[in-house]
């Protein structure tokens, strides 16, 4: 009903007449004027919506092209809204319009060509009928572009019929007015409701759009032939024959019932030690997959697109529609709303500890015995006592490796986070040398426990971008432990437990010499974990600490050699006998002091030098483990005289510490040839200490004397090596130095001789003749000093307790972030080992969480932000994760393992794939396809089930009859029609009109939405 206002304009006027005042004035008539012309809030209302549509230019818009099949669904939308005011309340208008590939024409041409609008159009079009997925004005009416005017409030609604016409007027007079070619609707009712209603106008026809919800069916119109009669009734057709409807069905079934598919998730193994949980419980490896099936219903939708009212019988009694036979079939899986995933639950678990501030000793404080804690070799604090104190070697027996080998920390019986049989059972796995008969004394660490790939530049490079460490090394294992044991074995107290046990396992191979296993050869890797670096710099202390020892012991067999020989000489004279014996006592001595000072860097170096000094040194330091019983003597050493060290210089004046001739190169002052020297190489370094190294440098400043410091702080490589050149080279000088260390620094020009001959003249550089140059003043406070018996330039000692001290003071939550890359570095290739089989989607989805993860984890800080970007990380594996599993679900149900030999088993993969990444996919064959005769089977083994358990009461032949005539598929959850037919309205010589409705049957819904066209122009 079309409400107009009933405010006319009035004028009205109040006069004054003229009166005599008592003083005798005389007062003018006075007018008053009410105008009633000015606009009222409803005027303004429709003068704001026809605002919207013509900013929006919705007005005589020519039609479209026709939409191709499912358009509506896989087409991009677009949306615009304005905010409109009706007195005090707010609406929202709301353009939703299909973006069109093609151009359109300008707006004006409808009004020439006096073509119907495109929405009447569309509502006999049947390439979009059931869209999967669009909204549900689309789905209802078939629109493809339409403005939705709703209460901007979410809990304002327009309930009353006033209020509604009201509305229904204002848009009607909007629409006529701009000539709007697009259907305007009215949000009616409780916005859960979904009710529009609505108009659209254009080319002489006028539709309406109205719609119907109940929350039960009415029985006469649970079937066809009712909703017929309705569509019929409500068209009222003037002509005596109504044309023949067409109809399009869909009816959709639910299958919710999978307890005949095997679940995709393996079950518990309680045979093994510890297998009592679900997905397993391996140590090395991390679990994977979904604790619930993460499908949890099936829908499949029965289509017969266009059929004649009179073809189909569907009535209270019988129904042709056998959804067998539909020529269309089509499948959508609903999935289970965040199901529960094991590696995201791990992973989640352990990032949640990074927040923790208790110390190991406040988790474990109170539990560990105090017999433990009276060992000294297991005390921390006594670290720097024990570097001064003098220790015999290492010598443990059988049973100490035995009793070693176990755990380290003993706890109050029931009390320990983690139970001793598991604890053995980690170390064990971290540990593979432990083994009962001792540690087996490796001369390499193992680093092939990652297998052939790591070899290969492409693996290095994918644990580097993590900051990681090589897969199957011992840190990787270890975060691995560490994640499942703070998921399944006692959380942060166990996390605590198994952290100290392993640093004292450290400290324990460090005292005895034993190698850690499962680390990369060499020198700290800088572009690995600062985790990995710290036990690649204990590892190197273990090494060359073994080395050490290992020559102090040879040399000490060496000189009870010399003793036992010497016993069997002659007595000399006592003046000749006291000086032999005083030089030998002497170099001894320094021999001594400088070699337990320095070692070698490799095992080749050391048996060079020891054949050099035999071959040209005719005095053998046979004593020179002889004051390792006197360590005053070495003390006093460190202090002698300045004429005692001129003297020994010029008694070792014999070259020392020689590794080979450097080619043909002579000294410049002699004939003799010019040897390389064996040198010491320059300490390893983690990251942490080239950063306070950094530190130190920069704090000197820029002053000259700061450049000065900080060049002599560089300089201590240099000085060692030029000290073993110049014993290697007694002749030397610094230009023979530079010609083997810095060759660019040695510029040679040929010049003609006396005799006429080319030669070769070279000199120093113009840096290296500065006044001043650091390698001259180095060079001059350089003593010939053998690499052997100068000063370490890497203290084992020292860095192995300040690696141990760094572990030892790792709270667990600063543990669990130093193993974040590891954890993080094995999800990404679980995942990739998972989905080799999932949907190409996934390699998209996997490409942004390596390059997230490359991000986050090469962060140089810990912060908040950096714990919540984990937590992100993490739940995009989930999500992986998620996808992963319901492919796995969807394959064991679809039996595509078993139908790999079968012609139709690429169909159900690529069946599978597209139910993974569409809303809805078309099932190929219907019900006589591949994919359609196994749903067929799935739905009939559902029936089957579900009458096994209602006939329990029931004879076996009677139950057996029973499931015999049992159908194979249920009732239909849903049921939709779609009605369409032309009929001129409202009177016989009225132009035909599209008439469509739609009906939706569901058990506790029941929805008509009717779209009925009437001629405006013959009436």
């Amino acid at each position: 009903m079309l409400v107009t206002s009933d405010l006319q304009p009035e004028l009205s006027q109040s006069s004054v007449r003229t009166t005599m005042a008592e003083g005798g004035e005389e007062e003018s008539e006075v007018f008053e004027i009410t105008d009633f012309t000015t606009a009222s809030e409803w005027e303004r209302f429709v003068a704001r919506i026809e605002e919207v549509i013509n900013e929006w230019k919705l007005a005589n818009l020519a039609p479209g092209p026709p939409l191709l099949k499912g358009e509506l669904s896989t087409g991009e939308w677009e949306d615009r809204s304005e905010v409109v005011t009706f007195a005090d309340v707010r609406f929202g208008m709301t353009l939703h319009r299909l973006k069109e590939k093609q151009q359109v024409q300008t707006p004006g041409d409808m009004e020439e060509e006096d073509c119907q609008p495109q929405a009447i159009q569309d509502l006999l079009a049947m390439e979009n009928d059931f869209p999967p997925r669009a909204h549900c004005l689309c789905r209802w009416f078939g629109v493809r572009s339409f403005v939705v005017l709703a209460p901007g409030g979410h809990s304002d609604s327009i309930q009353s019929e006033s209020k509604a016409s009201l509305l229904l007027s204002s848009i009607s007079i909007a629409v006529n007015n701009t000539g709007c070619s697009v259907p305007v609707f009215v949000q009616t009712q409780q916005k859960w409701r979904r009710m529009y209603q609505g108009v659209c106008e254009g080319g002489g026809l006028r539709t309406n759009y109205d719609m119907v919800h109940l929350k039960r069916i009415p029985p006469q119109y649970d079937h066809l032939a009712g909703l017929l009669d309705v569509f019929k009734s409500k068209i009222a057709c003037p002509l005596p024959a109504l044309p023949p409807v067409t109809v399009s069905v869909r009816f959709t079934y639910i299958l919710s019932d999978w307890t005949q598919s095997a679940w995709t998730q393996e079950p518990p193994d309680f045979d093994i030690p510890y297998g009592g949980n679900v997905g397993g419980a391996e140590f090395g490896k991390l679990p994977f997959g979904a604790l619930e099936d993460p499908v949890s219903e099936l829908h499949l939708s029965t289509t017969w697109p266009c059929l004649s009212e009179e073809m189909i019988v569907d009535n209270s009694v019988y129904s042709d529609l056998d959804p067998l036979q539909a020529p269309q079939w089509s499948v959508r899986v609903r999935m289970t709303d965040n199901p529960q995933c094991l590696l995201g639950d791990y992973l989640s678990e352990f990032v949640k500890i990074c927040h923790s501030l208790e110390s190991t000793d406040q988790l474990l404080g109170g539990l560990v015995l105090d017999d433990d804690d009276k060992d000294p070799s297991r005390d921390v604090s006594a670290a720097l006592q024990r570097l001064t104190e003098p220790s015999p070697l290492p010598l443990p027996t059988i049973s100490d490796v035995v009793s070693n080998m176990k755990t380290r920390t003993k706890f109050r019986r029931k009390e320990a986070p983690i139970g001793g049989e598991l604890l053995n059972m980690i170390l064990q796995f971290l540990f593979p040398d432990a083994a009962l008969e001792g540690f087996p004394r490796a001369e390499k660490p193992s680093t092939e426990q990652g297998g052939e790939k790591q070899d290969t530049a492409e693996y290095k490079e994918t644990y580097r971008q993590y900051k990681s460490s090589p897969e199957g090394s011992l840190v990787y294992q270890l975060a691995l432990c560490m994640c499942v044991v703070n998921s399944n074995h006692g959380g942060l107290r166990a996390v605590a437990h198994l952290w100290q046990e392993f640093v004292l396992e450290m400290r324990y191979r460090w005292e005895n010499n034993y190698s850690i296993p499962g680390l990369p050869e060499g020198s700290p890797d800088m572009s690995a974990c600062l985790l990995l670096q710290k036990l690649q710099m204990l590892n190197c202390c273990i090494q060359r600490k073994t080395a050490r020892e290992a020559r102090m012991k040879e040399a000490a067999n060496q000189q009870a050699s010399a003793a036992a020989a010497v016993q069997d000489k002659p007595a000399r004279g006592s003046t000749s006998a006291g000086s032999d014996g005083w030089d030998v006592e002497d170099s001894d001595e320094e021999f001594f002091e400088c070699e337990t000072e320095m070692e070698m860097e490799t095992e080749e170096n050391i048996a060079s030098n020891s054949d050099a000094d035999s071959a040209q040194n005719n005095t053998l330091p046979k004593g020179k483990v002889a004051s390792n019983s006197q360590p005053s003597n070495d003390r006093t050493n460190m202090h002698k005289s300045e004429s005692a060290v001129s003297f020994k210089d010029t008694v070792t004046s014999q070259p020392e510490g020689r590794l080979k001739q450097c080619g043909d190169l002579c000294l410049l002052d002699s004939s003799e040839p010019l040897y390389i020297p064996i040198t010491q190489e320059p300490g390893p370094m983690t990251e942490d200490m080239l950063e306070q190294h950094a530190e130190v440098l920069a704090k000197l400043g820029t002053s000259a004397e700061g450049a000065h410091l900080r060049a002599r702080m560089q300089s201590a490589c240099l000085l060692s090596d030029m000290e073993a050149f110049k014993a290697a080279n007694p002749a030397c000088k610094l230009e023979d130095f530079v010609r083997w260390y810095s060759p660019r620094d040695w510029i040679e020009e040929p010049l003609t001789d006396e005799t006429g001959q080319r030669v070769l003249k070279g000199e120093l550089s113009p840096r290296m003749r500065i006044p001043g140059n650091m390698w001259c003043e180095v060079w001059d406070s350089a003593r010939p000093v053998p690499a052997r018996k100068q000063k370490r330039l890497f203290d084992d000692t020292k860095e192995a307790e300040k690696v141990l001290h760094f572990l030892a003071a790792l709270r667990p939550a600063q543990v669990a972030l130093q193993l974040t890359p590891m954890l993080v570095h094995a999800a990404i290739l679980r995942v990739e080992e998972e989905g080799e089989t999932s949907p190409p989607a996934l390699a998209t989805m996997l490409a942004q969480i390596q390059a997230r993860a490359s991000k986050v984890l090469r962060a140089p800080n810990m912060d908040a932000q950096k714990c919540e970007d984990l937590m992100e990380l993490v739940r995009q594996v989930t999500l992986v994760e998620t996808v992963i599993a319901r492919a796995r679900s969807l394959r064991a149900k679809f039996n595509t393992e078993k139908a790999r030999s079968d012609d139709g088993a690429q169909e159900l993969e690529r069946f599978v794939s597209s139910l993974l990444e569409q809303p809805e996919v078309k099932v190929i064959g219907a019900g006589r396809g591949p994919a359609g005769t196994v749903i067929h089977k799935l739905f009939a083994t559902a029936q089957k089930a579900a009458h096994s358990f209602d006939d329990d009461d029931h004879s076996p032949s009677e139950h057996r009859a029973e499931l015999d005539s049992c159908p194979d598929f249920p009732r239909p959850a849903g049921r939709e029609y779609i009605l369409r037919t032309t009929v001129p309205r409202p009177c016989p010589v009225s132009r035909p009109c599209p008439q469509r409705m739609f009906c939706t049957l569901i058990k506790e819904d029941f929805r008509l939405a009717g779209a009925f066209t009437s001629d405006t122009t013959f009436m």
